[in-house]
This record gives structure tokens, sequence and C-alpha cells, in this order.
């Protein structure tokens, strides 16, 4: 990110070539602050409007600016020598003007959108006339890693960079508005900033400034970029990071050390309230030994990945819920070693075909399982030793489009056929009518002692 004060003997102004319009010419200027580089456009008469303001207040001279010509303005020979003389003019203003650098200057040239210094001005003034309002709406609110950097880069300094006269531009207002926010949402890209060559996930910062985060979500963010998480793993009790192409869940959970070695990850490694943790829409291919950092965890999402094996998850002694939909599991096996206190469970939209891995989650309520593989509706019999088992999604899967497949399926629940919502749906008395005869034909088939039947709906 641009910094001024640290390149201010390093700008670089320039105008290579302008832009025809329907008789507007505009001029595209180049813009160098260090290692940053942006273009900005402008018609001569933004030009204009700037040198009244830099003349009366800044002492810029006034003859300073190439004169406007009204007659022929449009001609290429008149363009070029004007487009040279700009940009002659936007030199020797900023040679003037650079120790100080009015704020008119400044936003001319945009700065407030890449420089450090200006951009937290445009923050300032913001959270001055909105920051009451934003929070009254709502806790929320959504950074940039651009953002998040340039705070961070001012709080590593001792004492105020420049003297601002206008207070509504202090960074107390930036201060004050995130120390209130419960919930941040963060959003990157990997992709140059505007017209400029910055790239936001290649910026490092830290949430120190956020002293009551509860909540955190991040969205297509480079989490090695986060550096001192320990603000975030103190404090946070849900996160989520979404289409970041998390391949490790290591360099989540150990997102500011240099190597990431869990193993001998020491007290300042855990994550002590965080209860609700999702990973969708990333790259991770296998459940790593990280979530001994994040013990605590009931809630965990990691739909929308690459897995095929329910590791690593027996460091979760309170987890309850989990989704595994949409990744790639083809079996499921002794899932009770691992899951054995989970409640609800989706396993939508895998490869599964067959349902023996479950027979034994005892704690089970709740089993999403639409759009696999299940082809035989005795599979459903190794389900119907569940005790708690309430509801259960077979929709999408082969087995779901066989004759009978409801009376079928709970049939296999005997008793408590009655109580199972079957695709989000009990079975109605008629349902229940074929069930009981189904289970009696299938008594008499075994030779066994009927059960007693289900009372009809009143």
């Amino acid at each position: 990110m641009a910094n001024f004060l640290q390149h201010r003997n390093e700008i670089g102004l320039q105008i290579p070539y302008v832009e025809r319009d329907i008789k507007v010419t505009i001029y595209v200027i180049h813009v160098t602050l260090g290692p940053v580089k942006w273009q900005v456009k402008h018609r001569y008469s933004a030009f204009a409007a700037l040198h009244e303001i830099l003349v009366a207040d800044h002492g810029v001279a006034k003859d300073l600016l190439p004169p406007k010509k009204v007659i022929g303005n449009q001609d290429p020979v008149f363009i070029e020598n004007r487009r040279a003389a700009l940009e002659t003019y936007l030199r020797s203003v900023m040679n003037f003007l650079k120790i100080a650098m009015p704020q008119e200057l400044a936003f001319f040239l945009h700065f407030h959108q890449y420089e450090v210094l200006y951009l937290l001005q445009g923050m300032a003034l913001q959270f001055f006339n909105e920051g009451d309002l934003l929070l009254q709406n709502s806790s929320s609110y959504k950074f940039t890693p651009l953002q998040l950097h340039a705070i961070s880069e001012r709080l590593r300094q001792p004492c105020p960079p420049v003297d601002i006269p206008d207070k509504r531009l202090d960074l107390s207002h930036v201060l004050d508005f995130c120390w209130q926010l419960t919930k941040v949402e963060i959003e990157g890209s990997n992709f140059p900033l505007n017209t400029s060559n910055l790239i936001q996930n290649n910026l490092p910062y830290n949430l120190s400034a956020f002293k009551s985060l509860r909540h955190l979500v991040m969205t297509e963010v480079n989490v090695t970029q986060i550096k001192d998480a320990q603000n975030i793993r103190a404090h946070v009790h849900s996160l989520a990071v979404h289409h970041s192409q998390l391949r490790s869940i290591a360099t989540l959970a150990m997102c500011d050390a240099l190597h990431k070695d869990v193993a001998s990850a020491g007290e300042d490694y855990n994550w002590h309230r965080l209860t609700e943790l999702d990973l969708s829409f990333n790259y991770l291919e296998e459940i790593d030994e990280s979530f001994r950092l994040m013990a605590h965890v009931r809630k965990l999402k990691l739909s929308h990945n690459k897995l095929n094996r329910v590791t690593g998850l027996t460091h979760l002694p309170h987890l309850s819920e989990l989704s595994l939909s949409a990744n790639a599991f083809y079996s499921i096996k002794d899932l009770h070693c691992c899951l054995g206190n989970v409640v609800r469970l989706d396993l939508s939209e895998n490869h599964i075909s067959t349902l023996g891995g479950f027979s034994k989650l005892y704690s089970l309520e709740r089993l999403d399982l639409a759009r696999n593989t299940v082809s035989d509706v005795s599979e459903a019999s190794h389900l119907s030793g569940l005790p708690n088992l309430e509801y259960l999604t077979l929709t999408g899967n082969p087995v779901s489009t066989t004759v009978d497949y409801r009376t079928r399926v709970l049939e296999r629940f005997s008793s408590r056929a009655a109580d199972i919502y079957l695709d989000n749906e009990r079975p109605n008395q008629k349902e229940m009518d074929t069930i009981a005869i189904l289970q009696v034909l299938r008594v008499v088939k075994e030779g066994r002692t009927p059960p007693p039947r289900t009372p009809r709906y009143s």
C-alpha cells in the first residue's frame, strides 16, 4: 500500500496520453508513490477547479495553470501542448506542496483510495458522520484488507504523523467505531485494485483494533496475511472463511506462525472461545490435527471442499453439528468412533451408496443424505436402530424414485415410523396403514411376534 510519509520524495506524475470522447478530452494521469502505481482521469475543468483552491488557500501562483481556450481546443496540436503543460503543472504543484500536501490535491490524485493517511481520513470522516447510525442499524461492518492494512500501519506509529486541523479526520473516529463492532466481515481480492498495481490480498494486517469482536466472516482472503492473531483467538466465538483457497486447516489455525507445526503449538495458538467454525467453499482435502487447537467447536461446516475421509475430529469432544455436504465421500465407516456426540449431520451431495457406517451414531437426531447414490431401500435398516433419529433426508437418491419409497423406508423403523420426518414430512395416516401391513407381512415372513400397532392419528 502507498505510504506518503515514507515515499514523499518518490512521487511520480505523468500524463502520457489523453482519451477522446464526443468532443471531450480526458487527461490520463499516471501516479507513482513508492512501489504503488495507479491512474487518474480528469478533464481540464477539474484541473481548473483544483487550481482555484490551491491559489486561494495554498499560495500557488495564479498563472501556473495553462490558460483556458474556447475556440480550437479540439485541435490535436493544441491538445498535445496542453497535455505536456498540465504534466509540468502537476509536477510543479507537487514539488511546491509535497510537505503540506493539501487534502484537495491528495483527493484530486486519488490518494484516498491507495494511500494510508488519506484513506484513513476518508474512513474517519465517514464514521464521524455515519458511525452512530451504522452501529444503531447493525453491529457488523465490512472491511477490505486495504482498510485493515491502513489501520494496522497507522497503529504502528507512536504519534500522529502530521497535524490535522480538521478533527473530523482524526483516527480516533475510526478506532472508536472499530472498538464497538461485535461482527466484522472482510472481503479480499486477488486482482489489482481499480487501475493500480495494488493487490489487496498481498497486504498484511492485524485485527487488534476490534476489542469487542465476537463474529468474524472472511471471503476471498489470504489468511496468512493476518499478523498477530491473538485478539481473534482470545475473543472470537464464530469464524467463517469462504472462497479463500484454503488447502489446510493449519493455515488458518496458525495463520500468524512462520512454521505451521500443530504438534508443538503452545497455548498462544489455542482458540479459547471458538464454538462455530465454517470453512465451506475451499480446497480442503483432509481434516488435520489442527482441531486440537479449537477444542470448543460445537458447530462445524466443511461443505464444498474436497474431503473424502472423516479424520481428526476426535479433538472436538463438544461437536454436535457437522456439515460435510458437497465433498468427495464415497463410503463412510465407523463414524461413531469420531462423531459420537453429533446430533445433526449433513452429508448431502456426495457419492454415498451404503449406510452401514451410520448404524452406531446413537446421538444422531438429523441426517441429511440428499443427492447421494443410495439405491437400495434395505439400506435404511442400518438407521432403524438409532433411537434419537427424527429427520432423515434421502431426496435426490436413486432410492427415492422407487415404487412406494416412503412406506418401504419408514417400515424399517418399526414402531418409530410415525416419529420419523422423511424428507421433512411425517407419514400421513394412509402411509401409516400401509406401513402397519408391511410390518405384519415382514413379521409373518420372519416368524416373529408382531410389534404393537402404532395408534391412528386422531
